[in-house]
């Protein structure tokens, strides 16, 4: 079975109060879609960073975001994480204002995770940037996981 990590904007959208945007409508309708239907063709994987992140914020919200990733496994963070996070700040693949995103990569690329899931697309899904970090992480020995979107990996059968 393919392998997922939850990044932080998925809990968020998916217990998010109704969007008055269209766009963001859309992304968290993708959101419950792909995780009401489709999640179980993963094993889904987080961080402590992650959950960090989710408990930031309105306490309502925060505890909605927390239980919804209750019982996914924690990904370690590792000393090789560390390393390939500072490694993506230092180049400014990633802005050092958003260094959890270096160690959501990071750690989906050093724990093999097949597919990173989220909706940032400003630093993290951004076929821009696509090369930039695949390089990064490589020259530590690793494979950059896939980065994507939960509309990527509903196929087109919905």
């Amino acid at each position: 079975m393919a392998t997922a990590y939850i990044e932080t904007t998925i809990p968020s959208l998916y217990t998010a109060r109704p969007a008055q945007r269209l766009v963001e409508a859309a992304r968290q309708n993708l959101t419950r879609i792909w995780w009401d239907q489709h999640r179980h063709e993963f094993d889904l994987y987080c961080s402590q960073t992650v959950l960090d992140e989710c408990a930031e914020g309105d306490a309502e919200m925060a505890i909605m975001r927390t239980e919804l990733l209750a019982g996914i496994p924690l990904l370690e963070l590792t000393n090789d994480v560390v390393s390939i996070a500072q490694m993506l700040l230092t180049k400014q693949i990633i802005p050092a204002k958003a260094a959890d995103d270096a160690i959501h990569i990071a750690v989906a690329s050093v724990h093999s995770i097949d597919y990173l899931v989220t909706w940032n697309c400003k630093h993290l899904a951004n076929p821009r940037n696509w090369r930039r970090i695949s390089d990064c992480v490589a020259g530590f020995g690793f494979r950059a996981t896939v980065i994507c979107t939960p509309e990527d990996l509903i196929g087109d059968d919905n």
